[in-house]
């Protein structure tokens, strides 16, 4: 059975009405995001946390900054990327979240007359090792509590990213999210890599989406064969975020699910 989570909603105040939305609606898990301010992990309290899962019966994921460039070649902003997720993982094994979400960063890029060159595909293997090393440390970090970082696609992936990706998939802490919302955005342009990599993909960001660049729409209003993507989420056994990011729009998908018999 598909375990369904929400999004953290800019249009609620606290942490504990999302939670009981979460509930309300029947609801799984709460996906936290780091983007916001209220959410950075040293603001928040882990026994607060737990007190509310608790009270609500539900579970947390937590999504990173989507600015993590955690293999800059400048030390420095390389180490400081890297200290916000072990924070992160320190804050997780706490709450018992057992999943993070990252996006991998494209980083800089060099402005030529007839193209343009990211300085990670011009210096990939700098890039490599910086991600190699990265991987470790999350792996030291996380040791034997069983949490996993989730990679996230959002436009189309670039050759480096992808050669990142598989560097990180070496370690069973690392694995996929599929966006279906950005992988329709982007033509379908990562589906097939992730889906060759079906054993890693363990979770699922599910919106829906129309005319190549509206995504993030509730359920059932888009041009998404959603069905399918729920049969790919229950073989993969992927924990699914509903990532739809207004009120009206999750209620609304909830309740699309529920009469297609699908939730």
């Amino acid at each position: 059975m598909i375990e369904y989570g929400m999004p953290a909603m800019i249009e609620l105040e606290s942490i504990e009405e999302s939670a009981a939305l979460c509930a309300e609606l029947g609801l799984s898990f709460l996906e936290l995001n780091t983007n916001f301010p209220a959410q950075q992990p040293h603001l928040l309290d882990p026994d607060a946390l737990n007190r509310i899962a608790e009270r609500y019966g539900i579970d947390y994921t937590i999504h990173l900054n989507d600015e993590m460039a955690v293999a800059d070649f400048s030390p420095s902003v390389a180490a400081g990327y890297r200290e916000a997720v072990l924070e992160t993982i320190s804050l997780a094994k706490k709450i018992h979240a057992k999943k993070l979400n990252m996006h991998i960063s494209e980083g800089a890029h060099y402005t030529m007359p007839d193209r343009i060159v990211y300085f990670y595909e011009a210096y990939q293997d700098k890039f490599l090792q910086g991600m190699a090393a990265f991987r470790d440390a999350c792996e030291d970090a996380i040791g034997d509590s069983g949490i996993t970082i989730c990679m996230e696609n959002s436009k189309a992936y670039y050759t480096f990213q992808k050669a990142a990706l598989d560097v990180l998939l070496q370690s069973k802490v690392f694995c996929l999210t599929l966006d279906i919302g950005h992988n329709f955005c982007s033509g379908y342009a990562d589906e097939d890599w992730i889906l060759a990599r079906s054993k890693h993909l363990k979770h699922m960001h599910m919106h829906d989406a129309k005319e190549k660049n509206k995504d993030h729409l509730p359920l059932g209003t888009g041009e998404m064969d959603i069905p399918r993507y729920i049969n790919i989420a229950r073989a993969s056994d992927c924990t699914v975020v509903l990532e739809v990011k207004t009120v009206a729009g999750l209620r609304e998908s909830v309740d699309w699910l529920k009469r297609s018999d699908l939730i």
